[in-house]
């Protein structure tokens, strides 16, 4: 289990959880060309004013970024900076970011030591947890990456006041995504305060954001690469991930595609007898009090093309995470390919 901070304004305290977990020296900071002008010069002067050598990397902001070139244009800039193995690499912005730079610190002199600060809802609930670090390739997303933890990740969520809405939109689907699966409470808290967390309220902000991070870091602590329980961490992604290749990445946002994808899940669920349809459309309305679709402008053949390079596949069969109830997540293999298409079918306008 790697250390995990959250709270609001929790970014002046980042020197002393390094020193707390044996870090100093150089910190090298990657970043968008977003985010560092916002962000940058302060997590900078936080370091500076307690010894650290500080220098930052902009790459462009967007998915395009999570791609060899940016990667390649990082570890040229790492070796003009002189990084050493025990340097640090900070990844401070959203979920490009953050796999971005950490695929480059676990790459380069076979590893540096890496510390997330995620900028983005998304990124503070989900990618900034747990070590899944990598680039995209031209035919799925995330193909090419490595299971690499950070030594912290640090979550402020004062952060998040400056993401424009569809970047807040994506971050709610995760949340939503985090309560089904693991937290009827949190799943009821979520609807019951879905216009206080819209308008970023520090303290139900603060409260939801923890416990989602926390469930994070409990199921992959249990299993770090996932071979067994992390797995449920994909609800909703088998036809989302497969949604945002065939609409093009940075067509739809990350949890825009979770959202219509976890509308696919329910429906294979309640058509295999296993989720109670009442629970499905608590499931819907919640997703829509957040702002977050139900269908998505792709075609069809593309999607099942797009699923089929799918990671969670195994011998050709595909592998599905569906609900028997709210915080009762299941591992599916038996799921029939008509079911699968009817359901991708619901799915797209």
């Amino acid at each position: 289990m790697h250390p995990l901070h959250t709270g609001h304004d929790t970014l002046p305290q980042l020197p002393q959880l390094l020193a707390n977990i044996g870090l100093s020296g150089s910190a090298f900071v990657i970043s968008d060309n977003h985010v560092l002008p916002l962000y940058g010069e302060r997590v900078r002067a936080v370091l500076e004013s307690n010894g650290w050598r500080v220098a930052t990397r902009a790459v462009p902001a967007g998915e395009a970024s999570k791609s060899l070139a940016c990667a390649a244009d990082l570890w040229d800039w790492l070796a003009s900076e002189r990084a050493e193995r025990r340097d640090t690499v900070v990844a401070l912005g959203g979920g490009v970011v953050g796999d971005l730079a950490g695929w480059v610190a676990a790459s380069y002199l076979r590893g540096l030591n890496l510390v997330q600060v995620p900028t983005s809802l998304l990124a503070q609930v989900d990618s900034s947890i747990g070590g899944k670090t990598g680039i995209d390739h031209p035919r799925a997303k995330n193909l090419i990456g490595a299971f690499y933890p950070p030594r912290l990740t640090l979550i402020d969520t004062s952060l998040l006041s400056s993401l424009p809405e569809h970047e807040l939109r994506s971050g709610w689907a995760e949340v939503v995504k985090t309560a089904l699966i693991g937290d009827a409470d949190l799943f009821a808290y979520a609807q019951d305060n879905a216009g206080a967390l819209a308008t970023l309220e520090s303290e139900p902000l603060a409260h939801v954001v923890g416990r989602c991070a926390s469930i994070k870091l409990q199921v992959v602590t249990e299993d770090p690469k996932e071979q067994g329980r992390r797995m449920v961490l994909n609800y909703g992604h088998t036809i989302g991930h497969a949604i945002e290749a065939a609409a093009g990445y940075g067509a739809m946002t990350h949890g825009e595609a979770v959202a219509v994808g976890m509308r696919g899940a329910a429906f294979i669920a309640t058509e295999m007898g296993l989720l109670d349809p009442a629970i499905a459309a608590r499931q819907a309305g919640t997703l829509a009090q957040f702002g977050l679709p139900e269908r998505a402008a792709v075609e069809l053949e593309a999607v099942m093309d797009a699923m089929r390079l799918d990671k969670k596949v195994i011998a050709g069969g595909q592998r599905w995470v569906l609900l028997r109830g709210v915080g009762e997540p299941e591992v599916r293999a038996d799921v029939p390919a008509g079911l699968v298409q009817r359901a991708v079918e619901a799915c797209i306008a």
